[in-house]
């Protein structure tokens, strides 16, 4: 028995490698009318505080190429940009933004710990709280990564709406780590593309080490995913299970892999590293072949582009 099989499984394992590295052969490859190598994560939160109309201009006028913000619904009804629901991090005010109206709302605090680079913080004359709707109208064109972390149906029917009233589903991306959000996203609106969600990158992983991943089909067109050797260097583990390297390694080494990425960008599926703010894991991440990285520091992530003299992203499908 093991005689047949073994013939069989090799003919699979080098069809699997062949088509790994020729996925078009099977998949018409995605074409996004855009192309972000410089993700500004919260707006920039290391230079600006986080999540600010200063902090979107800013990291605008360093040449970012793609905002990623987090949208939480307030009481009257209003979406607003923030990355936690409760206030106390952010404004030292206790109590949750939905149970506030948008004119209720605290300003930020002056100065703010950066979550990627703990022991830094920053500053900025802005700490009002945007709206969602402020954002899409000053910066039309730029490409904006949504995050939507709670299940709030009328959230993620607003922030659809607002894409559609400002003409923007091929440039905002739905993001969100878990399935159940994410399924309600796609349902209201398909046409903006979304990112793989947390048991997705699962599946994605499975699927690629046991060979299988030339053959399926992937509905998402872009992964964004953590560097795990940041852990322990300038990122503080919140689960206990990553204080120990050797887990860090090894998911290091499971997520970190060249083959895989350019298997999906040659299928069209732009891929991002998060959250770096080194220039080390900049060159890392790009020497992976990462479409882009987001950062916290978008004036060093633009000095580190503007210097390292990297070969041309292919070019974006022209929206139409």
């Amino acid at each position: 028995m093991l005689l047949l099989l073994a013939p069989a499984l090799a003919a699979y394992l080098l069809t699997s490698l062949w088509l790994l590295k020729r996925p078009r052969l099977l998949h018409r490859a995605k074409r996004l009318a855009f192309r972000a190598r410089h993700v500004s994560h919260r707006g920039g939160a290391g230079e600006r505080i986080e999540n600010t109309m200063e902090a979107f201009r800013h990291a605008v006028d360093c040449g970012t190429e793609m905002l990623e913000l987090d949208c939480v619904l307030t009481r009257d009804g209003e979406v607003v940009i923030s990355h936690d629901t409760d206030l106390y991090r952010q404004a030292a005010v206790r109590g949750e933004i939905s149970d506030l109206d948008f004119q209720d709302l605290p300003l930020y605090k002056e100065s703010m710990e950066v979550y990627f680079y703990p022991g830094h913080y920053s500053t900025g004359r802005d700490r009002r709280i945007p709206r969602l709707e402020d954002v899409f109208q000053n910066f039309p064109n730029i490409p904006i990564n949504v995050e939507i972390k709670v299940d709030e149906p009328l959230l993620i029917s607003k922030v659809s709406d607002l894409v559609r009233r400002f003409g923007r589903e091929q440039i905002t991306v739905w993001a969100s780590a878990s399935d159940k959000i994410m399924d309600q996203c796609r349902r209201e609106n398909p046409s903006m593309p979304h990112i793989f969600t947390q048991s997705r990158l699962i599946c994605l992983l499975l699927a690629f080490y046991t060979g299988l991943l030339p053959f399926l089909p992937l509905r998402e067109s872009c992964l964004e995913y953590p560097m795990p050797s940041i852990i322990g260097r300038y990122y503080k583990a919140t689960n206990w299970i990553l204080e120990f390297s050797l887990v860090v390694r090894v998911l290091d080494w499971l997520l970190m892999q060249k083959s895989l990425i350019k298997h999906l960008e040659d299928r069209g599926i732009q891929v991002y590293i998060w959250t770096l703010n080194e220039e080390p894991d900049y060159r890392r991440a790009f020497q992976l072949g990462a479409s882009g990285v987001m950062t916290d520091f978008p004036t060093k992530l633009r000095h580190f582009l503007d210097s390292s003299h990297l070969p041309s992203p292919p070019p974006a499908h022209s929206r139409g």
